[in-house]
């Protein structure tokens, strides 16, 4: 997979040429990481950290609340570590600080160790510093103690030559089961689906600022086709369905199609779309959900009906041979038929969610949510009641209902708000990457 990179000097996204010049400034790195997120987690680098000459840390902490980051630079020791990783950072990058005396008291599963080198040879600080080291012999010592391996060609970065192929296979083998991901010089979405068939991430920075790697090609790049036929045997007659999904049997396209599941930020199935090439570009583009249909070819979804998808994220799964769509729908819903699945009205947490959030612009008379946002007094009653009774209920179907009525009236309040359950469960999923935990002693209230 690509691992779109941010680095940043001076409050600015730049990239360096051999870490050294500046080719190009591409401007505020928080632009960059809503558009980069796309592709899933992205590298964020402090350079002045990196070289000892500042420090972006503010900024950063800014990026990590818009994208899944590994953070790198200037982490050379085991409190900044952690502190990162308390930020919300899903991984850290350690250089100069890959010892075993600090990996060992870090989460081995969220620590990168870089291992930059030019021509073979370890460099430190930003760079700047030469080990005399090799790649290799640094991976045997440390492949037990981390998650993952980051080697940048010093020598190839930012200079858009290409990467060496040869020399990934070698070290993905010397990697053995620690994940790898390297950078400097990857150029080619290409060069994107070797590294990933070899079972490596690649880090990519100059490419895309460029525009000689289109983003959404470079997302692509692993996918595999599977044939008409195929994907027929699979559900053993021709494809059938309603709008954008290949009605009558496959769409025709120029360029190979891959089914695509639609779900919403709670990872809910709305429907199955299609994707190629060019929708998946135009969806990256618009960040939007843009499908291809065979009656409209490229379809943006929600254009006629108003039922408009924020596009969040796009996974591949396991085979490469499929598409995940993460949105965030507006409207009725995905389905051409008034529904928000194509399989039907949902339920749970997030249907009486979007109802309660309802009746704060049209409430029906007599609407006891509306009573409620209408009232902050009785609102904080009923969450203090209901959390109180919940607090005491003994038998499974006492603390079921009891914490329904407590989820309600939080929901209630949620709305009041204008916070939405996908802000909820990002702060749940950043406080689940803290390593230093709080005591959680009860308040005194007294």
């Amino acid at each position: 997979m690509i691992i779109p990179s941010i680095d940043i000097m001076s409050g600015r996204t730049v990239q360096l040429v051999g870490g050294r010049e500046k080719a190009l400034d591409a401007g505020d790195p928080v632009p960059l990481a809503q558009t980069f997120r796309l592709a899933g987690e992205i590298a964020v680098i402090d350079l002045d950290a990196a070289i000892g000459g500042g420090e972006n840390s503010t900024l950063i902490r800014k990026v990590i609340e818009t994208a899944p980051c590994r953070v790198g630079g200037g982490i050379r020791s085991v409190e900044k570590a952690i502190e990162w990783l308390d930020a919300g950072a899903s991984k850290v990058i350690l250089g100069t600080a890959a010892r075993r005396e600090v990996l060992e008291r870090l989460p081995k599963e969220r620590v990168i160790a870089a291992l930059d080198a030019e021509h073979d040879a370890i460099v430190v600080e930003g760079w700047r510093k030469k080990t005399g080291e090799r790649v290799v012999d640094r991976m045997k010592e440390l492949r037990d103690l981390v998650g993952g391996f980051l080697v940048t060609f010093v020598e190839r970065e930012g200079r858009l030559g290409g990467i060496d192929l040869t020399r990934v296979k070698e070290l993905a083998d010397a990697a053995g089961d620690t994940r790898l991901t390297v950078a400097g010089g990857v150029t080619t979405v290409e060069e994107v689906a070797v590294c990933d068939r070899l079972g490596v991430d690649a880090q990519v920075g100059m490419a895309i600022y460029t525009g000689k790697m289109n983003l959404a090609d470079a997302i692509a790049a692993p996918l595999v086709q599977p044939s008409a036929q195929e994907l027929t045997q699979s559900v053993g007659h021709p494809l059938r369905g309603g709008e954008g999904r290949g009605e009558g049997g496959l769409p025709p396209s120029a360029s190979p199609l891959w089914p695509t599941v639609v779900c919403d930020e709670r990872g809910v199935a709305l429907g199955l779309a299609w994707s190629d090439r060019e929708s998946l570009r135009e969806a990256v583009r618009l960040r939007r959900g843009v499908y291809h249909s065979r009656r409209r070819g490229l379809w943006t979804k929600g254009e006629t009906s108003g039922d408009t998808q924020e596009l969040t994220r796009i996974d591949l799964d396991c085979d490469r041979d499929a598409i995940r769509f993460t949105v965030r729908q507006h409207g009725t819903g995905f389905c051409h038929t008034g529904t928000r699945t194509c399989w039907g009205p949902d339920g749970g947490f997030g249907a009486l969610f979007r109802l309660v959030a309802s009746r704060i612009e049209s409430a029906p008379p007599g609407s006891y949510t509306k009573k409620l946002l209408e009232d902050p007094a009785l609102l904080k009653a009923k969450i203090l009641e209901e959390a109180g009774e919940l607090g005491v209920a003994a038998t499974m179907g006492e603390v079921a209902g009891e914490a329904a009525d407590v989820i309600y009236f939080t929901l209630v309040a949620m709305a009041n708000a204008g916070v939405t359950l996908e802000d909820v469960e990002r702060v749940l999923d950043r406080r689940s990457l803290k390593v230093t935990r709080r005591p959680g002693d009860a308040k005194n209230t007294q």
